[in-house]
């Protein structure tokens, strides 16, 4: 990964514990969602970096602790004990510019040491309960129900496009903008991660139910 400098100071730091995502603003208007294990495993401590292997098994990583380190950077404090590496402002700007071209060459790289992943996070199917409300209760005729989600559906945007494929006739009542999401009674962002046994809320923004076309 080779560094460039850059003069771009973040507005915007904010941690999403549940999605495991550190999200950051800068100065030009650029914004990154950088994954806790993506961070990690690209951590700039020396005894990450003189490794001879990559740093595997950190899918469920989380950060605790986020330390500014003056004017230049912060200081991530990780949940499996790591709290050594400082990110400076350039190094996080060219983790979230080259987001995509350096977690290609992790994956390549575990694929040529033949690591197969051994760090499973998302059982074959999870259990979850939909809460809904107001017009939404009179059309499906039921408050809430538990369901059981494939393990394709991650986070908040993937249940929804569930939902409407689940069953064509309902489709229209989960139209985009027509509803806000609630996770465990926390407003939600469109990837906020599902997890077993999560409580999901639908709440529509309008009294009126979507027209079906």
């Amino acid at each position: 990964m080779n560094e460039k400098r850059t003069d771009q100071t973040p507005t915007a730091i904010n941690l999403h514990s549940k999605s495991r995502l550190l999200i950051i603003e800068f100065s030009d208007g650029a914004k990154f969602q950088l994954p806790c294990e993506y961070l990690r495993v690209f951590a700039k401590a020396k005894e990450v970096r003189t490794l001879d292997k990559p740093v595997v098994g950190k899918a469920s990583v989380n950060i605790t602790e986020i330390e500014p380190q003056g004017q230049y950077g912060l200081r991530l404090s990780f949940d499996d004990g790591h709290d050594t590496s400082i990110y400076s402002w350039d190094t996080l700007y060219d983790l979230g510019l080259n987001q995509e071209q350096n977690w290609q060459a992790y994956q390549d790289r575990l694929k040529e040491i033949g690591y197969t992943g051994d760090d499973k996070t998302t059982a074959d199917k999870r259990s979850i309960k939909l809460l809904y409300f107001t017009y939404l209760v009179k059309q499906l005729q039921k408050e809430s129900e538990e369901v059981e989600i494939p393990a394709s559906v991650t986070d908040v945007t993937l249940l929804i496009e569930w939902l409407r494929k689940r069953n064509r006739d309902q489709a229209h009542l989960f139209q985009e903008g027509s509803f806000q999401v609630t996770v465990n009674k926390q407003f939600s962002e469109p990837f906020t991660r599902i997890d077993e046994g999560d409580e999901v809320a639908l709440i529509p923004t309008s009294p009126n139910a979507p027209v079906k076309k």
